[in-house]
């Protein structure tokens, strides 16, 4: 009824928060790594997955806003819309609704963040075993198909927090049919009532099969991505003899610096070292 159009709604705005999204995650895992890790350099492998869930929880709070437009953007009519583009949404949803509501689902948001960051590191860790092999020796074959197994499990897991928190997002007494919510609801603990007395547990994950044919190739092309690019850097300064393996380069101190491998090779070359200045 809508056209082709409609299955691109929401698009822009899901694109446009991907930069702020990533960027935050990134620089907040950072940090916690940062914190987590003792006077040795070492950090344990909870701790990492700590680090990752919470700045998962970080990059969600600063970018929710942009993630209830998008929902608002889907559920619309295109024919009679309620919306006419991002920076009305925003407007419209803060005048009629208030700045919290911009923030509607958020708890349920993060909930779902934490046993999803987890539980995805800690899958991904854990599958090596099925390779028999340790995880610096995986192919880009092995490595795809285990970020992809990853995903898929702690989608599943944390399907459910995503169901209710899209509904609350999408309700709203301003909208038509209130957004075209299925139940009525008065806060996230009676949406989880509410869906399962209308529909049964199962309700809880409709629309998963359509969500794992989307997130399990993108979380698989960027981990994919992220390994590649890892050891083009690895071997462009020379710790692993090809970019398309982990094999390591004979001779070369694992634990150095890329600085001190690059004046480590000079030595060789020119039996100096370079110096530094007196501070």
């Amino acid at each position: 009824a809508e056209g082709p159009r409609a299955l691109w709604k929401g698009n822009a705005v899901a694109c446009l928060r991907l930069f702020p999204c990533s960027a935050v995650q990134l620089a907040a895992y950072r940090k916690f790594v940062i914190l987590f890790t003792d006077d040795l350099g070492h950090i344990s492998q909870w701790s990492s997955i700590m680090a990752g869930s919470l700045a998962g929880m970080v990059s969600t709070i600063v970018t929710y806003p942009t993630d209830l437009i998008k929902t608002r953007l889907i559920v619309q009519n295109l024919l009679e819309p309620s919306y006419r583009g991002i920076l009305h949404a925003f407007s419209t949803v803060y005048q009629q609704e208030g700045f919290l509501a911009l923030y509607r689902g958020v708890s349920l948001t993060v909930l779902g963040a934490l046993p999803f960051s987890a539980g995805s590191l800690l899958v991904y860790m854990n599958l090596e075993k099925l390779w028999n092999g340790p995880r610096d020796r995986f192919s880009p074959l092995q490595n795809f198909i285990n970020v992809c197994l990853a995903a898929a499990v702690t989608q599943t897991l944390s399907f459910p927090f995503d169901t209710v928190k899209r509904k609350m997002q999408a309700q709203s007494p301003h909208l038509p049919h209130h957004g075209g919510v299925d139940v009525r609801f008065s806060g996230a603990a009676d949406c989880f009532r509410q869906i399962v007395k209308a529909q049964g547990v199962l309700a809880l994950w409709n629309g998963l099969t359509a969500n794992l044919l989307k997130i399990v190739p993108y979380f698989g092309v960027m981990f994919g991505t992220f390994e590649f690019c890892k050891r083009i850097c690895l071997y462009q300064n020379g710790y692993i003899v090809s970019p398309l393996s982990y094999k390591l380069t004979p001779g070369v101190d694992q634990s150095l610096k890329p600085q001190e491998l690059r004046e480590f090779k000079k030595f060789f070359k020119t039996g100096q070292l370079k110096s530094k200045k007196p501070t």
